[in-house]
């Protein structure tokens, strides 16, 4: 279906330069521009791989439904940043609930499975988000 949606327009369109001003190539440009957050997104997959392991191996509904919800969260940040630099603001309030939630439970626990792990990595990435922030100039209104 994919390839039969992309063909089409470029096999009936008389000019690629219709496509290339306002059309199916303006859109892939678009995309292939953008800088790729890989950094969010191996964080997310971290995250949402944990609730999944978590759920696997003690059978914990709650490590699974907060991993995928943490998961897709900072997913979702990380598409936001990847789309526009400056809009760090999901990614960051995700990282950091999450750095203070398993920091919390690492705190009490001192077990470095699951919850130093987490923390940890949340706790860099809030670190990584916040130079972010503070490298960029504030736009004026």
């Amino acid at each position: 279906m994919f390839p039969c949606v992309i063909l089409v327009p470029l096999i009936f369109c008389n000019s690629s330069a219709a496509l290339v001003s306002g059309g199916l190539l303006n859109v892939f440009t678009s995309v292939s521009n953008m800088s790729v957050d890989w950094a969010g997104f191996g964080y997310a997959t971290l995250i949402a791989s944990g609730g999944v392991i978590g759920y696997v191996k003690a059978g914990s509904v709650p490590s699974l439904a907060a991993g995928l919800l943490f998961g897709g969260l900072a997913g979702f940040g990380a598409y936001q940043v990847s789309n526009d630099p400056n809009n760090i603001w999901v990614s960051l309030g995700t990282s950091g609930a999450l750095a203070a939630l398993m920091g919390k439970r690492f705190y009490a626990s001192r077990k470095l499975m699951p919850a130093g792990l987490m923390a940890g990595a949340s706790l860099l990435m809030f670190g990584k988000l916040s130079l972010t922030l503070l490298q960029k100039p504030a736009e004026s209104p």
